[in-house]
């Protein structure tokens, strides 16, 4: 899954990636009120951490905007600020949670993780994925084949989150790269194989298949 982070506290936002990457999720940070909404109106994240005090445009301002414009991305809003005003004001513009700092980052996480539960939940689609012998959770972030439980990376569980979504479909290796790489990234592309070539090692080998010239493809058979 793929979060934005708008945060003009650079330490603070750098901090925040590097924890949430090791998670598992793709992100990006911008450090500017206009371009994270800007950016989150792109309606390619699954997550929006937003800041309050931002240059440019304040997280009230940007919360509202995304709301005004019919998007309906999960919004986790960040401030040095507490008190019932500041937190009903904020709720009040739309966001769907609130973290005054200082704050845990484990707190954080399991924010985050509740979020997106959450939006999977109210789309009526189950964060359990059963695709023949294959299970994969996440929401627990746990694959099992033939019940028994596969121990995977971050990296490795998001790349096959992606193709167990959109199971017996063909996902091209830029939508892979885009959703679980972040907008940064620059190295080879050829990286998603190296990934698929993990997870075939690790549940079993013929169960994506590769589609020359358009990507790959979780297939049932055994």
């Amino acid at each position: 899954m793929r979060l934005l982070i708008v945060e003009d506290e650079k330490r603070l936002a750098v901090s925040l990636a590097k924890g949430l990457t090791a998670e598992g999720y793709a992100v990006d940070v911008v450090h500017d009120g206009r371009e994270g909404l800007h950016r989150a109106g792109e309606g390619v994240y699954d997550l929006v951490i937003l800041d309050i005090m931002l240059p440019g445009l304040n997280g009230y301002r940007v919360c509202a905007a995304l709301r005004a414009a019919g998007h309906d991305v999960p919004i986790l809003m960040l401030t040095a600020k507490d008190g019932e005003y500041d937190e009903a004001e904020g709720l009040d513009t739309g966001a769907d949670d609130y973290l005054t700092k200082p704050f845990s980052y484990v707190v954080l996480v399991a924010r985050v993780k509740a979020l997106l539960r959450r939006r999977a939940q109210g789309g009526a689609a189950s964060p359990v994925h059963v695709h023949g012998d294959l299970k994969v959770d996440t929401a627990a972030r746990r694959v099992f084949l033939d019940e028994r439980e596969v121990t995977l990376t971050a990296k490795e569980f998001a790349v096959l989150e992606q193709l167990v979504v959109r199971a017996g479909q063909v996902v091209s290796k830029a939508e892979i790269l885009e959703h679980v790489w972040d907008f940064a990234y620059d190295g080879d592309p050829n990286i998603v194989e190296v990934y698929v070539s993990a997870l075939r090692r690790k549940l079993r080998a013929g169960l994506i298949r590769t589609v020359r010239g358009a990507g790959y493809r979780l297939e049932g058979e055994r």
